[in-house]
């Protein structure tokens, strides 16, 4: 039996992952802060759930904390870790910089030193879309350059990716990162749109739809994202000499990886607006905003490496993933 340590575990995705890992067998170690950003009790709802499991145990801890961090790591030898903790959010990224510079990076690198110094057969670690910035070639591919971030939650992010290369490269830990494309579903984040939409238009108050509506998004259903998640688990990256002339950007001559998860379909705001409204038979109130500092037009994944490698194929439509969604909100807030 594989032991998992889970970073962000009472958050979204490593709520469900750590669930799905649960579910599998896995012994499953969570570390949370359970800072405030958004409603902890959310958080705490999520983890209630993980802990019904016995083989969830769960540290209340910040991984900026790295004696107590390395304290859990050398106790426990984790096998594997998946790192989803992190602080969240473009647009607060532009009030609160020095959070995300503490979190993301000074976080980041007190992981990679657990990992380097307690035998971590795979780090596999959280990335974004928001890396590609201004990218103008849709789809969004790993080979293309993410070299031009337009906020500091994206620039920490792709941080994470050269700060995990440089520990591939000098003590040959195999690294994989994710870069993924908004993420919404069941036991979502209050601060996305989904979430916000949904909560206004039940209760009858305006939304704010920023860049007048003409925004596109890789909205990725949850479920596609852990079925691509897992499989990485396992798979290594081995070292890629062919590489040392002229290196790809999502590969290296060290064990490391980067892949784009996302539903491959870029969704128009104002029809992703009129799902919820379908499905909540409610009509929305929108208030159309210009276009917001640190903010892109589209998001949109190349899949193609990642299928290559697992198989992933998304299978969840947006129609069929808000539907979901809205009845989750529902069923949870009892409206």
């Amino acid at each position: 039996m594989y032991t998992v340590c889970v970073t962000g575990a009472a958050g979204f995705i490593g709520f469900h992952l750590s669930r799905r890992l649960l579910s599998s067998g896995w012994a499953v170690s969570g570390i949370d802060n359970l800072n405030d950003y958004y409603d902890v009790a959310l958080k705490r709802d999520r983890l209630r759930l993980l802990n019904a499991s016995a083989q969830f145990k769960f540290h209340h801890l910040d991984i900026c904390d790295h004696t107590a961090l390395q304290e859990i790591y050398s106790r426990e030898r984790f096998d594997y870790t998946i790192h989803l903790a992190a602080q969240v959010g473009v647009r607060y990224s532009l009030e609160n910089p020095r959070a995300y510079a503490q979190n993301n990076v000074s976080g980041f690198l007190n992981i990679l030193e657990c990992c380097r110094l307690f035998g971590c057969k795979h780090l596999l670690f959280a990335s974004s879309s928001s890396v590609y910035g201004f990218n103008n070639h849709v789809p969004f591919s790993v080979s293309d350059s993410a070299d031009h971030p337009v906020s500091i939650y994206a620039a920490t992010k792709k941080a994470n990716e050269l700060m995990a290369h440089v520990y591939s490269h000098l003590y040959s830990l195999p690294t994989t990162g994710l870069r993924f494309f908004t993420v919404y579903g069941p036991w979502g984040r209050p601060d996305m749109a989904p979430f916000l939409f949904t909560k206004s238009i039940l209760e009858g108050t305006p939304i704010k739809v920023f860049n007048h509506g003409d925004l596109k998004r890789d909205f990725t259903y949850i479920d596609d994202i852990i079925e691509a998640l897992v499989p990485l688990i396992e798979h290594i990256p081995a070292p890629d000499t062919n590489q040392r002339a002229a290196p790809k950007p999502d590969r290296s001559w060290a064990p490391y990886r980067i892949y784009n998860i996302g539903g491959h379909r870029p969704v128009e705001l104002r029809y992703f607006i009129e799902l919820i409204e379908r499905y909540t038979n409610r009509k929305a109130k929108c208030v159309l905003m210009p276009m917001q500092p640190g903010d892109v037009p589209i998001t949109y994944a190349d899949v193609t490496e990642l299928a290559e490698t697992t198989g992933f194929r998304p299978g969840t439509t947006v129609e069929d993933g808000l539907r979901q969604f809205v009845a989750w909100y529902r069923e949870y807030f009892r409206l």
